[in-house]
């Protein structure tokens, strides 16, 4: 991993994308923008959330996440927080540390006219560490597979999520037992990743 901006590692293939000139995209699943395509820029690590665990991920959750505050905290090619938008979600914060893709975020937010997505150029957990407490119905967590940042991460997302809402969790190995405050909803694996949605105990 080459940096802590790039949050997921380059899988075209499992993502849905296909090669084109050096750059890859990524197809939204579900809601507003179906079928719309996301740029994957080339850059170390970056590794987009598989179709069919996006899929997965918000049939877990429902389709319309119609007023909810979305927390997408290491935001890549912003396939997961693009689709909370596309969902109907109030509000979706995606934070990324790459300035490469932090404009390739802007540039899809203005193409799709998502006006409230917000791109933020920030470290996730020192962002995340000074957020306001239960700001947000849903955080979902990808941080690179090979970094060692899941457990700060994750210690920085749960007291960002409101009583009752959802953490999602992505990461190389299985999450083990689910933080304190915290109990395993759902969980399954596809290929090298395995993924968790987490609720926060109201």
């Amino acid at each position: 991993m080459a940096s802590r901006g790039s949050d997921r590692r380059l899988a075209a293939s499992a993502a849905g994308g296909s090669p084109t000139g050096g750059r890859h995209d990524v197809r939204l699943i579900g809601g507003l923008w179906k079928r719309s395509r996301l740029p994957v820029a080339d850059r170390p690590g970056l590794r987009p959330t598989p179709d069919r665990v996006r899929e997965t991920l918000f049939n877990w959750l429902g389709q319309d996440l119609s007023g909810w505050r979305v927390l997408d905290a290491f935001a890549g090619s912003g396939a997961l927080g693009f689709e909370a938008a596309s969902r109907g979600a109030a509000r979706v914060v995606a934070l990324e540390r790459d300035p490469v893709l932090v404009r390739s975020l802007d540039a899809s937010r203005e193409r799709l006219k998502a006006e409230h997505l917000q791109v933020i150029g920030a470290d996730a957990i020192l962002w995340m560490s000074r957020a306001e407490t239960a700001s947000f119905e849903l955080v979902m967590l990808d941080p690179p597979f090979d970094s060692g940042l899941l457990d700060q991460a994750l210690a920085a997302a749960i007291r960002l999520v409101a009583p009752g809402g959802w953490l999602y969790v992505e990461a190389g190995e299985p999450l083990g037992d689910p933080p304190g405050g915290t109990e395993l909803w759902r969980s399954s694996r596809a290929g090298a990743v395995h993924y968790a949605l987490l609720r926060r105990s109201s």
